[in-house]
């Protein structure tokens, strides 16, 4: 089946054909890296991770050139480093708050089974000029102002909207339809309401590059405009991100770098994915629902999240929810017990086919439950397909007996105690001493502990 991708912008399902299929390139928004990441920033990591590993699948791995950057200069992120490193300078407080936050971003990413990316690149290292010749942000600007889309006012550049005819196509908002607004800055030295910020003044307490406009920093938008470019080229295939990006930043990405570059396209397929809720509710910190990956994963294995996420299609909103989590934990501790200490090779087409359609990842997964019957019933065939689904899919980085041992640890469980116990109550039922067999039952759910007898003897699992 031909890989077929929702592409925001013509609003259809298409086929997907890539510019070139020896350098397949994606770009996707990463985090702006001022405080831990949340569990809805999670979702793209985890959505364009599976595309990642699809698209290598079908053109091969170095054939696929994935970039997600890191936003590393942010007016949050002066706060911050204000806020925790009061006695130092500016800049190494900064630098001290970003690479804090970068190497919990990336752990986070990795604990949810996300491959890397090929590039990461950071904001900072793309303001001015380069000595390697690759795009960068002073150079964009420079561009943009010598073909008439951009102009100085008010200390600053910005970007002149109405230079760009079909301005708004990605989120559909059409110039003269937008009018002031609360949710639209209207400054006086604006041509337009809409025209935004390139670069943009720095007071000597903020941090600032040397340009042909004083001493400023970057606006948002172009910052990912000069990284794409600087590692995917003018046009690449595939640009994606959270579906609160389409308007201002990805609508303004667009702008920036068609009309620097003089090109129809920045990206020939644009996805996005949907919000995460908490319990059906938005999650916000007012709300008291605010949840982190890393609060997340200190209660639950970083794969229990991954596939907790791919249970909804990445363009569907997620509600995520404590029972959700607790039946994804039982999915996996199944599919481990099965699959985990079996070697696998190539993915099975029938997990391939519901990915190439769109991602449809729920799908996917009714797919790896009927390889999971096969493989459970079935020989050392079925069960190494069923094994190397899940890993080419992200999951089995641990053997049977490492999962288990993780759970308990992770539980405050004594699996010793435990098998002592069991062993007690196995001989209690021996000699029908039944009353002290239920004891020891009951000692073992309060502990936390379901026990299930069978022909086979006595097993027992963590209760969630």
């Amino acid at each position: 089946m031909p890989l077929r991708l929702y592409d925001t912008l013509t609003r259809e399902k298409r086929p997907f054909s890539p510019i070139d299929s020896d350098n397949v390139r994606i770009y996707v928004c990463g985090p702006t890296v001022y405080d831990f990441a949340h569990i809805g920033n999670a979702r793209p990591v985890i959505v364009f991770d599976v595309l990642f590993r699809l698209l290598r699948h079908l053109y091969g791995e170095k054939h696929v050139t994935y970039v997600r950057n890191i936003t590393d200069v942010d007016d949050k992120i002066n706060d911050r480093a204000a806020r925790d490193f009061p006695g130092l300078p500016l800049n190494e407080a900064i630098r001290k708050v970003t690479e804090q936050t970068a190497a919990q971003f990336a752990s986070d990413a990795a604990a949810l089974g996300a491959l890397p990316p090929t590039f990461e690149p950071r904001a900072t290292d793309f303001v001015l000029p380069r000595a390697d010749g690759k795009a960068d942000m002073v150079t964009l600007i420079k561009q943009l102002i010598a073909h008439g889309h951009a102009y100085q006012a008010g200390g600053e550049v910005l970007f002149d909207t109405q230079s760009m005819p079909d301005y708004g196509a990605l989120s559909g908002r059409k110039l003269d339809e937008q009018r002031p607004g609360a949710r639209i800055a209207v400054d006086a030295h604006k041509k337009n309401p809409l025209d935004f910020v390139l670069w943009k003044r720095s007071s000597d307490d903020e941090p600032g590059w040397e340009s042909p406009w004083g001493r400023g920093r970057p606006g948002w938008h172009i910052e990912c405009s000069a990284m794409s470019a600087a590692f995917l080229g003018d046009v690449f295939d595939i640009h994606g991100g959270g579906i609160d990006l389409i308007f201002p930043h990805h609508e303004n990405e667009i702008a920036q770098s068609r009309c620097a570059h003089g090109t129809s396209a920045m990206a020939n397929y644009w996805m996005h994915n949907e919000f995460v809720q908490i319990e059906e509710a938005k999650m916000s910190k007012s709300l008291g629902n605010f949840v982190t990956i890393r609060d997340l994963l200190a209660d639950w294995p970083g794969e229990v999240l991954r596939l907790n996420m791919l249970k909804a299609h990445y363009r569907s909103p997620m509600d995520w929810t404590l029972k959700g989590l607790e039946e994804t934990a039982k999915t996996l501790d199944d599919w481990y017990s099965i699959a985990a200490d079996v070697k696998g090779e190539q993915p099975s087409v029938v997990v391939i086919e519901p990915l190439s359609d769109d991602l449809n990842t729920p799908q996917m997964i009714a797919a790896l439950h009927g390889l999971r019957n096969k493989a459970a019933t079935g020989n050392d065939r079925d069960r190494s397909e069923f094994a190397s689904a899940l890993r080419f899919l992200g999951f089995l980085s641990e053997s049977a007996a490492e999962w288990k041992e993780r759970k308990q640890q992770a539980s405050g469980i004594d699996a010793k105690r435990i098998d002592g116990l069991i062993s007690e109550r196995t001989a209690a039922r021996a000699r029908k001493d039944f009353k002290e067999s239920d004891r020891i039952r009951d000692q073992l759910a309060a502990m936390g502990v379901v026990i299930k007898d069978s022909k086979e003897g006595t097993t027992w699992e963590i209760a969630r």
